[in-house]
């Protein structure tokens, strides 16, 4: 359910143990607002990541994957820059976004390798490692584990964010009973930013969640995953998959509770969910232009691929969007859109919902309330069903509409 409270930073933050922030301006934006951010880990952290499927990669997502291979997915810190994505700039983006990993790692006297770089802003601009550079010694020197960090963190990686996106919880391991104050509460952390090029697999999102729980680095990539393809793959803006997106988890050990222990991976698999699916819920409710959040519901399917690939079809329907930007609730669009997902459907089975309402019986029109229907749709968050009477398989899918202010944002990106 998306509330108020999820489509803006939390009041209270709950801090990891381990990890401390910092972010400042560097002169990367025009607008001389922050657009350098800091992670530092100093005992190092185990590290999953996630990435773009796009086969156009930054120079970033290069020089990560690389490093996390080399260190075995040991992390000692992160350096965000936020108005430059450093793609498509050739091998002298590899080798700046190499020096500022040398720099920091000057400076923290660690090895490069355990820097780990991310960006994001527009594509095909060099990236201006000097001005980086010249800035990492305020930056690492103002690093501090407090809630204003954090929050200042959060606000230097946006770019067409209207606001950063926060979220985190606690809970009581499963053996805190038998090993001490020391290991008794795990504390989750995720901060995330991304507003257009929304799509999975990701999005133009960078995520970023700190844990002080312990882990191997196996479990973690599995529990992130999994924690993914049910919150930040299963939503979508604009249909645009980005060049940059990154989701990183790092677990410090700081809490010394140990997510090996199958209760307390279980409790820490529930966690790790509700911070990807606040995250996703909050970058959805600040997508570029948008007016409406749609919970798109795809029910009764053979598989669960199936009904991705009905929510994503309809989800990405130009017609389908602007339909919803105008409250319109035009239930045809919304069926040709499931139609022609590629999922051979039954059109005569199909049933599609908005609100409350059934709009579609069987594939065909039946009598209901248009005004109720436009007034659903004409909520900041609105439910859509779609039945495809074919199975027992569903997925939820968030995802908006496509309004004027979306092309005005993004018309005049560049200049």
């Amino acid at each position: 359910m998306i509330s108020a409270e999820l489509r803006r930073a939390p009041e209270k933050i709950l801090l990891p143990r381990g990890f401390s922030f910092s972010a400042l301006a560097a002169g990367i934006k025009a607008s001389g607002r922050p657009d350098l951010a800091l992670v530092e880990i100093a005992d190092g952290a185990t590290a999953a990541a996630l990435f773009t499927s796009n086969r156009v990669v930054a120079a970033p997502i290069e020089v990560g994957r690389a490093a996390l291979a080399a260190t075995k997915g040991r992390v000692r810190a992160v350096i965000v820059n936020s108005g430059n994505a450093n793609c498509a700039t050739g091998r002298s983006g590899i080798q700046a976004c190499e020096r500022v990993c040398r720099e920091a790692a000057r400076i923290l006297a660690v090895p490069a390798e355990e820097v780990f770089p991310s960006s994001t802003g527009i594509i095909g601009v060099r990236l201006p490692h000097a001005k980086i550079c010249a800035h990492l010694s305020q930056l690492i020197a103002a690093r501090s584990a407090s809630e204003q960090s954090v929050r200042d963190f959060a606000n230097a990686i946006m770019t067409t964010d209207t606001r950063p996106k926060i979220a985190s919880v606690r809970f009581r391991a499963a053996n805190a009973a038998s090993t001490g104050a020391s290991t008794g509460d795990v504390t989750l952390l995720g901060i995330a930013k991304g507003a257009g090029m929304i799509h999975p697999q990701l999005a133009t999102m960078l995520v970023y969640i700190f844990t002080d729980a312990a882990s191997n680095r196996r479990d973690l990539q599995a529990l992130l995953r999994d924690a993914c393809d049910e919150s930040l793959n299963c939503m979508s803006i604009d249909g645009d998959t980005s060049t940059n997106d990154t989701v990183l988890l790092l677990a410090s050990g700081a809490s010394g509770a140990s997510i090996d222990r199958r209760q307390t991976r279980k409790k820490f698999s529930a966690a790790l969910t509700a911070v990807c699916q606040s995250l996703a819920e909050q970058i959805i409710s600040d997508g570029e232009g948008v007016d409406h959040v749609i919970r798109l519901h795809v029910e009764k399917a053979r598989t669960r691929q199936e009904a991705l690939t009905v929510a994503r079809t309809i989800a990405h329907s130009a017609l389908v969007k602007t339909a919803w930007a105008g409250a319109d609730p035009n239930w045809g669009r919304i069926l040709a859109a499931a139609g022609r997902s590629g999922v051979p459907i039954d059109p005569a089975r199909v049933q599609i919902f908005i609100g409350s309402q059934r709009v579609c019986r069987n594939g065909a029109a039946c009598q209901f309330n248009q005004q109720q229907a436009h007034r659903a749709l004409a909520q900041p968050v609105c439910d859509v069903r779609v039945e495809l009477e074919r199975g027992r398989e569903s997925v939820q899918f968030l995802t908006t509409d496509l309004t004027a202010e979306y092309v005005r944002i993004n018309a005049d990106y560049s200049t």
